[in-house]
């Protein structure tokens, strides 16, 4: 069974944390989704577990119990709050990998911590806002080109559309959740949604709004601002995973990402969305134990 706990950061705040899967097995450090925190999943626990990994996952700064840093970090930022978890449990290895908005934070603990990190994967995650000769915004639903257009305006100007817009996502109820994710979802992931699915969404959603929209505040101002390392200093291994049925993050962005880290595999569907990829979590994380050698 999972366990939450509080482990301070290195400078002050504390970080909450969820821990679960096989406490003997080689460490899987999880980064979700914007907006997310932590949120005991079941189906998600047995999956880690049925694979022989240790689960860790956090809530990042202003999400859930997590307390916010002054100013919004970039993604490599993150990578530190990540090391003082990892050492505050005594984990040296381990692998990580990331869905949505954690896909860049996998990839910094991929280009960040080699001698540690020793695989990553990028789930339907989204490439930089900058990424020359992506059309970022293409493919993606309107909800998300009017956020991250307002996200650009600075952190007063994206807080206030937040409170406004995105208040009801944070509280939706788990039959709610469908509705409230509009034209970001697609049917595949409609059909992804079942009952347990959606009450895991919710509870993930309301906890990431313990603190109001703190915590997706500072997350869209990262995806719109340099992500704080390069990704062609990446030479751990990495595959990356993207659905063409995504309207949250486009399936181009994967296929940037494919190209422009050095030796990415690349899963891409013609027929996965941005939900239902989740669901081959079993598959992700059985290919992220061979990248990295994890037995």
């Amino acid at each position: 069974m999972s366990e939450r706990l509080q482990v301070p950061s290195n400078d002050g705040r504390t970080i909450e944390v969820l821990v679960g899967g096989d406490p003997d097995g080689t460490c899987l450090l999880f980064h979700g989704g914007s907006p997310s925190a932590v949120a005991e999943s079941r189906r998600f626990d047995d999956t880690v577990a049925d694979a022989g990994l240790r689960m860790l996952t956090c809530s990042r700064p202003g999400y859930g119990a997590s307390t916010p840093r002054a100013e919004a970090g970039a993604y490599a930022d993150d990578v530190t709050d990540s090391v003082a978890v990892l050492d505050h449990l005594g984990i040296d290895q381990f692998v990580t990998a990331g869905w949505s908005g954690g896909g860049p934070r996998a990839l910094a603990c991929a280009a960040l911590l080699p001698d540690r990190c020793r695989a990553a994967a990028t789930i339907a995650g989204v490439a930089p806002y900058d990424a020359a000769g992506l059309d970022w915004f293409d493919g993606m639903a309107p909800e998300n080109h009017a956020e991250y257009h307002v996200a650009e305006q600075g952190r007063d100007a994206y807080g206030a559309y937040l409170y406004e817009h995105a208040l009801p996502v944070l509280q939706a109820s788990a039959e709610e959740v469908a509705d409230a994710l509009g034209g970001l979802v697609t049917p595949v992931d409609v059909a992804a949604l079942d009952a347990e699915f959606c009450d895991w969404m919710s509870r993930t959603f309301n906890h990431a709004g313990a603190q109001g929209v703190v915590g997706m505040r500072d997350d869209g101002l990262a995806a719109v601002a340099p992500w704080g390392f390069d990704l062609a200093d990446i030479r751990v291994p990495v595959a990356v995973w993207q659905g063409r049925q995504d309207a949250m993050v486009p399936y181009e962005h994967g296929v940037w990402l494919a190209e422009h880290v050095h030796g990415a595999e690349k899963h891409l569907f013609e027929d996965e969305g941005h939900l239902s990829l989740i669901r081959q979590l079993d598959r992700i994380l059985a290919d992220l134990k061979r990248l990295g050698g994890v037995g």
